[in-house]
């Protein structure tokens, strides 16, 4: 192809060199150039968001369609249709894929009488959707008197929902991109394109509740109304989102309940989830009540926050004089909220809570939940309107923008700052709405800023062009900081304005000292920001509660206590935490008041530890181990983890599923490892049992899960083989620590002869699979992962083996590396008797009769001198990197496996799992000195020690030694070093029992000279 050719086809953004054939073949190119009457195809198509994906679907899709020649007709003269399914095709494979499968639907995006006349509202949708489940869309609506009903039900139902769906959300997006692919066409204001999905969601629940009334058949006197939401109530819904709802019901509340049930499973299956979590009493509560059952929840128990969440509820489905019945109800509570006590606070701190879940590593490319991202606009917003829509009525829409025009209008928000708000809502939610639609999954998080091709894309996608400085990935970088900082700015601003404190009619005198004085004591103190502080001694004693006055009595002893610790400031937030997460635990401040003790220790932890505050509010209950044993008892805070472990395994044992069983398996790891947390930071576990506490819940979970998983998997019938779990790494070596993943491989046989191996490993595999999946599922609590990469070969081979197949691979193929690494394998769960003749099948692997050669003495010194280079961070610190740096945890242990390749043949005694073990008998056997031994024993203590307190001082997993500040204080506290003292001696004495396990490891592993 000519260099022109090359260049032409460059300039339009395809750059794949599979694009000029493609072309001609579609016939819009021929020659160097495009065809006569292709020239604006070729322009669409190079404005699409990705010129190169559109071209590929629109190859398929010109292979699936049986009329080709009329939609190529059509893109030369409809220039809606051109703009539409060019940049559709180029910015959503998912919706690309639905039009490819029901190529007949090119015609939805073409122009026509529709496109003329008034978008589709939510009666339109709704009678396309209905008619496609054989629903009546003329009939009274489903979940009252005669409701309309489906005619087809079951999977067929769902098929057809589905496809409508997908096809009402082929229409939107294809006029949502529409001005991306022809700069004629008209904009789509994004909260238009919010307001119609909401709309679509509606109609689609609709469709399910018609679906669902047809297969459940409940009374005739059940009536059930669906209650919209969150984004679905505030008519600004994203693409992919789930769908807030809350149900009521009246007459036999039981079929309603099934109806209910039924409905959020075809629209789940169909559509997209239906999430009724924001209901009373949230997941624990009935799913269905009454209008009066309603009622009375919201009078006497509810929270703050379920009436900021009531503020966008509106009827979208259902019987609708009951939905109407329901929004009138609690309207007049919603909008008493704000006299609520310390309702200006409890509104704060569930904004702060937001903002701390998001994860530090996407913090910057958070559009949702981040600093300036769009939960700062929907908080402030919903703020305001609490407080002043009391008494003006103009304020009360559920829709974010609207609402902020209505607060704009009414002066309680510059206009300036309304209109900026608002502006950058608008950037930050079509941001959202670009990146959800490339493949309808749910996200909010930015490409990385090295991603440059996906960046590239939302750029194009969001109809930014370069602007003469920067190329368009630079504008939408310099767009997102822009208005993400006047995000935050005017959040701050609106958001704390002393002003709400006066509104919401607070006391004024909840402070007992005046703030300059309580200033000045705190600075004192070693508080670094006294004003945050004072902040959170309002949250905690402002009010008329009980609890306020308890916590004005605790408060000068507690505060004591953590000017003794290396972050007060961080302890006191932490501290409020935990108060506001167990404010509804009437034993917590008492426990405090009571048991000195327990404030004291408690203190401690919070001024020193990011990990158990985390997980102490999900885990309340480990607050009574910190009292002081009583007299004959035994201390829980050291209990023995065999005990924990089975007691682990019965509690599991008892559940009726294997959702139940997980989850009683990671709430009870969970308080484990709080307990265990608790304990080392307290001083009152040695290293090595805090790895063998740690290492046995995790043996525990497995074991547990593994079961569970094999009772779901086999489903009544006798299990198809035989599981055994081989736990590898510090798994296997009982060495784990907070943040380690769990080694293993896993090995299975037939249950009896009668079974295939094939079909023994597809069973087995299905279990692995299902366990890794569940421990593995997203959690606030620290991971859990199964890794099984140290299997034959890796991630490529298969996840599960026989044991016939490990016999064959090991004898055939295994490397040095393989037996080093099966040094630390045993088995930790299944079936022991299988996993017994596992460890026979590798024996003479890991512990070869004649050793090593020097060959692979040496292969082994360079694969770790390779791991030490490739796997050490840019930017890390030798001497201080725990794992990986000089002296450290992969020193120590290189150095004892090696000894153990090599000796272990002649010497039983070295035949050890465990690394300090490994270490004695080495010494024992004469094969390195007692010194030496000291000093890597030593180094491996410290370094785990040390690894272990950098997650329970970040909260999450690191292997580099803070170089300063109260990072390192903290951790410094965390090894007994005195919280007031010098954290640069830790440093020092850390630096130097390294150098010592170095010199050791040089000599021993390596083999220089000294």
């Amino acid at each position: 192809m000519a260099d022109r050719t090359r260049t032409s086809l460059a300039r339009l953004g395809l750059t794949e060199p599979w694009a000029e054939q493609t072309l001609a073949e579609l016939g819009w190119w021929a020659e160097d150039r495009p065809v006569e009457g292709a020239e604006p195809i070729m322009w669409a198509l190079a404005r699409s968001p990705d010129p190169d994906l559109a071209l590929r679907q629109v190859e398929r899709f010109a292979k699936a369609a049986g009329d080709w020649k009329t939609v190529d007709a059509a893109l030369r003269t409809d220039i809606g249709l051109r703009g539409r399914m060019l940049a559709l095709l180029g910015a959503s494979t998912a919706l690309g894929d639905h039009l490819i499968t029901h190529p007949d639907r090119w015609r939805l995006l073409a122009d026509g009488p529709e496109r003329d006349g008034p978008p589709p509202d939510l009666a339109r949708r709704a009678a396309y959707l209905l008619r496609a489940v054989g629903a009546d869309p003329d009939a009274p609506a489903s979940g009252g008197p005669g409701g309309a009903r489906a005619q087809l039900t079951g999977a067929a139902a769902i098929t057809a929902l589905r496809t409508a769906y997908r096809d009402e959300l082929l229409g939107l997006a294809a006029a949502d991109l529409a001005a991306v692919g022809e700069t004629s066409l008209a904009v789509m204001e994004v909260d238009e394109v919010a307001s119609q999905l909401a709309d679509l969601a509606a109609a689609a629940i609709r469709a399910a509740l018609a679906v669902a009334l047809e297969e459940v058949d409940p009374p005739d006197d059940v009536r059930l109304a669906v209650i919209g939401m969150g984004k679905c109530g505030g008519h600004e819904l994203n693409y992919v989102s789930d769908v807030d709802v809350i149900f009521v019901a009246e007459g036999d509340t039981q079929a309603a309940s099934r109806l209910a049930s039924r409905l959020m499973r075809v629209a789940g299956e169909a559509c997209f989830q239906v999430d009724a979590n924001l209901r009373p009493e949230g997941r624990q509560g009935a799913l269905v009540r009454t209008l009066d059952g309603h009622v009375t929840y919201y009078k006497r128990w509810a929270k703050t926050w379920e009436f900021q969440a009531l503020l966008k509820a509106r009827p979208i489905a259902g019987d609708e004089e009951l939905g109407a019945a329901y929004v009138e109800a609690v309207a007049p509570m919603v909008w008493n909220a704000a006299s609520r006590d310390d309702f200006v606070q409890d509104v704060q701190a569930m904004r702060r809570r937001v903002e701390e879940h998001v994860r530090p590593d996407h913090a910057e490319r958070e559009l949702k939940l981040g600093r300036g991202g769009l939960r700062d606009v929907e908080f402030a917003v919903q703020l305001l309107q609490l407080v002043h829509g009391r008494s003006d009525e103009s304020l009360r829409s559920p829709s974010t923008l609207d609402a902020l025009a209505a607060l704009a209008n009414g002066g309680y928000v510059g206009r300036d700052d309304g209109a900026n708000l608002a502006a950058s809502y608008r950037f930050l939610r079509l941001l959202e709405h670009r990146l959800q639609l490339q493949r309808l999954r749910r996200t909010h998080l930015l490409p990385a800023k090295d991603d440059t091709d996906g960046l590239r894309w939302l750029a194009r996608a969001a109809r930014l062009r370069p602007d003469g400085r920067h190329d368009v990935v630079g504008v939408l970088l310099a767009e997102w900081s822009r208005n993400a900082r006047r995000v935050r700015r005017l959040h701050e601003k609106l958001f704390y304005r002393p002003l709400l404190q006066t509104v919401s009619r607070l006391p004024a005198d909840a402070i007992r000292l005046s703030e300059k004085a309580a200033a000045a004591r705190l600075k004192a103190l070693g508080w670094a920001s006294p004003e945050g502080a004072l902040g959170h001694l309002r949250a905690l004693t402002g009010g008329v509660s009980r609890a306020a006055a308890i916590q004005q009595t605790l408060l000068p002893v507690l505060l004591e206590e953590l000017a003794a610790t290396p972050d007060p400031d961080r302890g006191l937030l932490a501290y409020r935490q935990v108060s506001e997460a167990l404010a509804n635990t009437p034993w917590y401040l008492r426990l405090l008041r009571d048991e000195g003790l327990v404030a004291e220790r408690l203190m401690r932890l919070l001024g020193t530890s990011a990990l158990v505050p985390d997980l102490l509010v999900r885990a309340p209950e480990i607050l009574r181990v910190l009292a002081e044993p009583t007299p004959g008892q035994p201390d829980e805070l050291k209990r023995d983890p065999a005990v924990v472990g089975q007691w682990l395994l019965a509690a599991v044992a008892r559940q009726p599923d294997l959702t139940s069983a997980v989850a009683s398996a990671r709430s009870m790891r969970r308080h484990e490892m709080l307990r265990v947390a608790c304990a080392d930071l307290l001083g009152s576990l040695t290293v090595a049992e805090v790895c063998e506490a740690l290492s046995t819940v995790w043996v525990a979970v497995l074991r547990a899960t593994l079961d569970a998983t094999v009772k779901e998997v086999a489903a009544g019938e006798p299990p198809k083989a035989r599981i055994a779990v081989i736990g590898m790494g510090r798994l296997g070596g009982a060495e784990l620590g907070y943040s380690s993943d769990a080694d293993v491989m896993f090995v299975c046989e037939p249950a009896d002869p009668s079974i295939a191996d094939t079909d023994a490993l597809k069973f087995a595999t299905t279990v692995v699979e299902t366990v890794r999946r569940r421990l593995g599922a997203p959690s606030p609590d620290p991971a859990l992962q199964v890794d099984a990469d140290l299997r034959p070969e890796g991630r490529s081979g298969p996840l599960v083996r026989t044991l016939h197949s490990y016999r064959e691979y090991y004898a055939r193929w295994a490397e040095v590396w393989e037996a080093q690494a099966l040094l630390r394998a045993r088995p930790v769960a299944g079936d022991p008797e299988l996993g017994r003749r596992f460890m026979e099948v590798i024996e003479p692997i890991r512990y070869p009769a004649d050793g090593l050669t020097q060959a692979q003495v040496t292969e082994i010194r360079r694969i770790k001198a390779r791991v030490d280079d490739e796997r050490l961070p840019r930017g890390a610190d030798r001497s201080t990197h725990t794992k990986l740096g000089h002296g450290g945890l992969a020193d120590v242990e290189w150095t004892v496996q090696l000894l153990q390749l090599q000796h272990a043949g002649d010497i039983p005694e070295l035949r050890t799992t465990s690394t300090l073990e490994g270490l004695r008998e080495a010494a024992e056997a004469g094969l390195i000195s007692a010194a030496d031994a000291a000093e890597l024993r030593s180094g491996w203590e410290t370094a785990t020690r040390a690894r272990n307190a950098i997650m329970l001082v970040k909260g999450k997993p690191g292997d580099q030694l803070p170089r300063s500040g109260r990072e390192l204080a903290a951790v410094a506290a965390a090894f007994g070093y005195p919280a007031d003292g010098d954290p640069g001696q830790f440093l020092d004495d850390y630096r130097r029992t390294a150098r010592r396990a170095r010199a050791v490891v040089e000599r021993v592993f390596y083999g220089w000279d000294s």
